[in-house]
């Protein structure tokens, strides 16, 4: 059923969904995310896929409403968020966007790219950009603008899952090792525990997958949230913050990924996934089961299927 992307309707849409989700609900790879205890013992079984249309149409199937942590995708907001209050050449010059082609926890990778983060997509630079966001110095204003632009992303409140941002705080021994590292190169740019508090909190944030679709969705429509119509962030980022995705958002799978699929996508090891096309839709899935590189192997599956079935690439 491939197709032309201006050929297709809600009611096929639907059907891609359905199917999709009838193909891989009880594929059983993988296995969650074992460091973080919150994570490990989340159900293994649950599976939600939602579409966002740059229209506003929702579209969704399966466990559409179950909260899970936002993980690594809150580096895609944050970045954002960078971008709009600082500009690209600033965040180039002070974090990078180069993929590390590394594992995303990776130290060595600073070490090599000379001292700098690479990108806020990895957890050194999303560290980095945690330090950056403004008003420097103040947790909670500073936590407050956060929160408030992955709200207006997502459309809807957003809140921290205390017992997941407990275990994250807990087990989060090697991302005090990349903060400390980062700040003997100078490249926090803040109270480097107070950042590397907020990083934590901003993972530890559960979310729906309709949310996530959302948060695609306004990627995709250049910053203006589908549902609220409101502006988040200026047009300009959304061409940036995509090649970002790109470049780096499967981390060592990514270029695999865009052979495969000429999707920009954002994995979390939470098992949420991201995708956006361009002024036509943001996808998301989520689904716990991890493959080795900590994406979703139900979630790249199902968006790969969708995508290939509408014949959608970026580099058509």
């Amino acid at each position: 059923m491939i197709m032309n992307r201006c050929s297709f309707n809600n009611d096929i849409l639907h059907k891609l969904i359905d199917d999709a989700y009838s193909k891989f609900r009880d594929l059983d790879d993988g296995q969650n995310a074992s460091y973080i205890p919150f994570l490990k013992d989340v159900d293994s079984k649950l599976f939600g896929i939602s579409i966002c249309l740059t229209d506003g149409t929702i579209i969704s199937k399966g466990d559409t409403t179950y909260l899970f942590g936002l993980e690594s995708i809150s580096k895609v907001p944050t970045a954002i968020l960078a971008l709009q209050q600082y500009g690209a050449s600033y965040i180039l010059e002070h974090i990078g966007s180069n993929a590390t082609g590394m594992d995303f926890g990776s130290l060595l990778a600073i070490l090599l790219e000379q001292n700098q983060p690479s990108t806020p997509l990895v957890n050194a630079g999303a560290i980095a950009a945690c330090s950056l966001i403004k008003p420097i110095g103040s947790m909670s204003d500073k936590w407050d603008i956060i929160i408030q632009n992955i709200n207006a992303l997502c459309g809807s409140e957003t809140k921290v899952i205390e017992d997941l941002y407990k275990n994250e705080t807990d087990t989060n021994f090697h991302n005090r090792s990349i903060t400390w590292l980062l700040k003997s190169y100078n490249r926090m740019y803040d109270d480097p525990e107070m950042s590397l508090d907020i990083y934590t909190r901003q993972c530890s944030i559960g979310v729906n997958v309709n949310q996530l679709a959302v948060m695609a969705g306004t990627i995709a429509n250049k910053g203006t949230n589908p549902l609220t119509k409101k502006n988040v962030f200026d047009r300009t980022h959304a061409p940036q913050i995509i090649s970002m995705m790109a470049t780096v958002g499967m981390y060592q799978e990514t270029g695999d990924w865009m052979f495969r699929t000429g999707i920009p996508a954002k994995s979390g090891v939470g098992g949420g996934i991201i995708a956006v096309y361009p002024n036509v839709m943001g996808i998301a899935v989520f689904s716990p089961k991890l493959n080795q590189y900590g994406n979703s192997i139900r979630g790249e599956h199902t968006i790969k299927y969708i995508v290939n079935q509408l014949g959608l690439s970026i580099y058509e």
